[in-house]
């Protein structure tokens, strides 16, 4: 008899998430769990194919083995890219006088002598 382990399987989108809690065989994959979840019926979009997966916010692949405890979270595809948000959000700042214009830190305040 094979041993059984407890996971958690964890998707969520801007309008509903889920969180769910099942017992596996050992051995098992991250995919053979995520399957066995049943969120696949929950979330149609979800595309393993395509989504990364990660065990507590680091990056895993689909064929690693589950430990006992692990929560599997399913990625969501970025809307934007973070390091162009970043950027407009500086220019806005130069732009609006929050930033420096060449060094892109805060502005120096000039104090009136005494």
């Amino acid at each position: 008899m094979s041993e059984r382990i407890t996971v958690e399987v964890a998707y969520a989108t801007a309008e509903r998430q889920s969180l769910l809690t099942l017992a596996v065989a050992a051995p098992c994959t991250i995919e053979q769990a995520i399957i066995a979840s049943g969120i696949l019926q929950q979330f149609s979009e979800i595309d393993l194919s395509v989504q990364k997966v990660g065990v507590w916010s680091r990056p895993v692949k689909l064929q690693e083995e589950v430990q006992p405890g692990d929560r599997i979270e399913i990625y969501r595809p970025l809307i934007a890219d973070p390091k162009d948000l970043r950027r407009r959000r500086a220019e806005k700042a130069k732009d609006e006088g929050r930033a420096d214009k060449v060094t892109g830190g805060r502005p120096h305040e000039v104090k009136a002598s005494e």
